[in-house]
């Protein structure tokens, strides 16, 4: 009997043995035949550089955004889209994938607004030559591919709050917004063909279920998503210390240049990729992305020449990147003559957007809402007037729009399409952003604003300049830079104060250069000349010599209440 027992499961161990080599040669072959097809390998070899070109995007926000903060700053700012990279990136590929991607799960008569696949959860049931359905290029390429996605979206929002909030919170906010915002919208948008694949009449809400929107490449799930999620955490948190009243100048345009410039590059993998094939569409989104993003950047470029007399650097930036964002979602449905007027209108409505910021009194740091909500709106709309239907694709990409049938259908479904996204994005955010806020707080103390987040949230520097910056600064390194360059032919010179202990002195500068809702009169003279402050010394660069004495003088007085002797030194 122990016998026959022991033959038996020898047996049965040889039958799972051949079972496995059976199953280990089929996938082989599979294996080797994938990668002997032509179609394949090409669309992969495009698909794993978009995807690569869309991860370096990542570091193109870090630093885009970073040079747009006070020096204080730039560090912690460029973690917040850095981070994301690890967060959202472990996250994505453990269930975020399966929710966006999966089968339908959560459902509202026969709309899905949320997936789910076990095969899918860390692609534990997929092999590498499996390929997803429709495509040539293998599911673990898309997986990546979207993950790229997932992981920048919610950086984006950070920039709306750049300056005032905490690590912590916001790394808990990016894994709950991925999973309540993006995971069900780009399971709507994208798996679910914004539910184009309902009949008519089997679901509740009856027009949703041939509602036919077009976004090729994210504005909804990406742009305004994000830029609407901002404009709830905008109203929801406080405005930064002293802001607007006290100015709050970028500390490194370079870096904001270099920034825009790496998300021009990126942006083509974003946009060229969303066809998940190489070829003439691919091509078709990379050619109305270059002439969105030139005619961009010209547009916001000369309307700010005109409002304020003085094309500026940053001006170019947002206006490229405020391009790229509206013709997301036209990409690969438009001409390139398309892709240039977008760009044009994109560029002008945006930076109206962003300088009506002072006029409505919200602090949206960095213009998050005004380029990525206002922009990804905008582009969602004139989608449906500049849409076309591709007919070399199979099966035909695209709906004839305004321009192409003479009808308002289109632009109409793209309409509601971005109002719907919109509220749908603002409405959870404002309550994830509340109860974060209530649960752990959201906002970094006065104190740690003031002095810096570099320091005070990572005990770092972004910029290391030296003993004389660690040990004696000068002045209160939390307090802002004077970044106002003095008209042509205007010299340099120094005011001193004597009569007043030296540390006095500066420990009053100092607690001045904090920002305060309202600065005292005389500081505002004199601080946009003051270039830097040593011991008793202030030099100036341009300002009235006389008008700076007296003002320096009545200043100081009041602080430190004693006469003071003050006098000015070429």
């Amino acid at each position: 009997m122990l016998n026959c027992s022991i033959r038996f499961l020898l047996g049965s161990a040889a039958l799972l043995v051949v079972a496995s080599l059976s199953r280990a040669d089929d996938a082989a072959k599979k294996l080797a035949e994938a990668m002997e097809d032509p179609k394949i390998k090409g669309d992969s070899a495009w698909m794993l550089i978009s995807t690569a070109l869309v991860l370096l995007m990542v570091p193109g926000l870090a630093l885009f955004y970073g040079g747009m903060v006070r020096r204080k700053n730039v560090l912690a700012t460029m973690m917040q889209s850095m981070v994301a990279l690890a967060v959202v990136g472990v996250y994505w590929v453990g269930i975020g994938y399966s929710l966006a991607f999966g089968a339908p799960f959560l459902k509202i008569g026969e709309m899905s607004f949320l997936g789910f696949s076990k095969d899918l959860i860390f692609l534990a049931g997929k092999e590498p030559f499996d390929l997803l359905p429709g495509t040539n290029i293998p599911i673990y390429l898309h997986m990546l591919y979207q993950g790229m996605f997932a992981i920048i979206t919610p950086a984006l929002i950070s920039g709306a709050v750049a300056e005032r909030i905490r690590f912590k919170p916001y790394c808990v906010f990016l894994i709950l917004w991925i999973t309540v915002v993006y995971c069900p919208l780009a399971h709507c948008v994208w798996a679910m063909d914004w539910w184009s694949g309902l009949g008519a009449g089997t679901n509740p809400v009856g027009f949703l279920g041939k509602m036919d929107a077009l976004d090729f490449a994210g504005g909804t799930v990406v742009h305004i998503a994000a830029g609407f999620s901002s404009l709830a955490a905008i109203l929801l948190l406080r405005k930064r210390i002293g802001y607007p009243e006290h100015a709050m100048h970028p500390n490194s345009m370079v870096l904001t240049l270099t920034g825009a410039g790496i998300l021009w590059f990126g942006w083509f993998g974003f946009n060229g990729g969303s066809g998940l094939t190489s070829g003439p569409l691919a091509v078709t989104a990379f050619a109305a992305t270059q002439c969105a993003a030139a005619a961009a950047a010209l547009s916001w470029m000369l309307a700010e020449w005109w409002h304020r007399g003085k094309p500026t650097a940053l001006g170019l930036a947002s206006g490229l990147v405020a391009g790229l964002v509206a013709v997301t979602p036209a990409s690969g449905f438009v001409y390139p003559w398309g892709g240039f007027v977008i760009g044009l209108v994109a560029g002008v409505v945006c930076y109206v957007s962003v300088s009506m910021k002072p006029f409505f009194k919200y602090d949206d740091s960095l213009d998050a809402f005004g380029v990525h909500g206002v922009g990804g709106f905008l582009g969602a709309v004139l989608t449906g007037v500049f849409c076309n239907e591709w007919n070399f694709v199979n099966p035909a990409v695209g709906k004839p729009g305004l321009l192409a049938s003479g009808e308002f259908k289109q632009v109409g479904i793209q309409l509601f399409a971005a109002a719907l996204s919109a509220v749908f994005a603002f409405a959870l955010s404002f309550g994830l952003v509340k109860v974060i806020d209530l649960a752990i707080g959201f906002m970094a103390e006065d104190e740690e604003e003031i002095e810096g987040l570099d320091r005070m949230e990572h005990g770092e520097t972004g910029f290391d300049f030296g003993y004389g910056y660690e040990v004696a600064p000068l002045i209160d390194p939390a307090a802002p830079r004077a970044a106002i360059v003095p008209p042509a032919g205007m010299g340099r010179f120094r005011i001193i104060v004597e009569g007043a202990n030296n540390g006095d002195l500066i420990h009053a500068w100092s607690e001045m250069c904090k920002p305060t809702p309202e600065p005292e009169p005389e500081f505002k003279i004199i601080y946009p000349f003051v270039t830097t402050v040593q011991g008793n010394r202030f030099q100036f660069r341009g300002g009235d010599q006389d008008r700076m004495k007296a003002a320096v003088q009545k200043l100081f007085e009041k602080r430190l209440k004693r006469p003071l002797r003050v006098k000015i030194e070429a």
